[in-house]
Formats: structure tokens, sequence, C-alpha cells
């Protein structure tokens, strides 16, 4: 079951939900990856919708792994994840954010 007080995000791959989450070590992780300075630089990448599908693919995979997934984050360059593309897109957007806002009540 997802928590978002926990900043988890459920996504569905290959037909099993996964519970990811973005840790602190995954956002460290996250600013090497995507080269940004800041997490504010980060947030701001995603809220200006000035993504790419490799930002998506790092925020997944580094969800998935922050929140001890199952799933092996090397194999969803290929998996079917439920809502395609922009499904994708959503729940990294959504990751982003509920690693930073405390959810309503």
């Amino acid at each position: 079951m997802t928590n978002p007080w926990r900043g988890e995000v459920t996504l569905v791959i290959e037909g099993q939900p996964q519970v990811m989450r973005l840790t602190l070590g995954a956002l460290a992780g996250l600013e090497t990856a995507l080269a940004e300075p800041s997490l504010v630089a980060l947030v701001e990448r995603f809220e200006t919708g000035r993504f790419s599908s490799v930002d998506v693919l790092a925020v997944l995979k580094a969800g998935l792994q922050g929140g001890g997934a199952s799933f092996d984050p090397a194999a969803l360059d290929h998996a079917d994840i439920a809502g395609g593309p922009m499904g994708a897109a959503r729940a990294a957007a959504e990751l982003i954010a509920r690693a930073f806002v405390v959810p309503d009540a």
C-alpha cells in the first residue's frame, strides 16, 4: 500500500504494482545523473515542463531503488509501464512533488 506521507508513489510495471520513493540518497544521485546543481533546479525542471524521457527514467529508477521495489531498475528501459510514457511522466512528477510537499490530510 502506498503511503503518501512517506513520499511513496505506485507505478504498475509489467502488470505488477511497484512502490517508489525518493530518499535523500536517491535525490543526490538524481542531481548527479541529471547534471543539476541543486534540488531546487531539479524540481523547477519538472515544474516548468523542461524534462525529457531520460529525466523521467532517471527519476523512476531512483524511485524504485529508494522504495526498495522488487523490480530491477535497469530493466525499466524496456518494460511495459501502465499508462505508457504519459503514465511514467506523471509518476515521475508525482515522485518529485511528494519528496518536497506534505500531502493533503
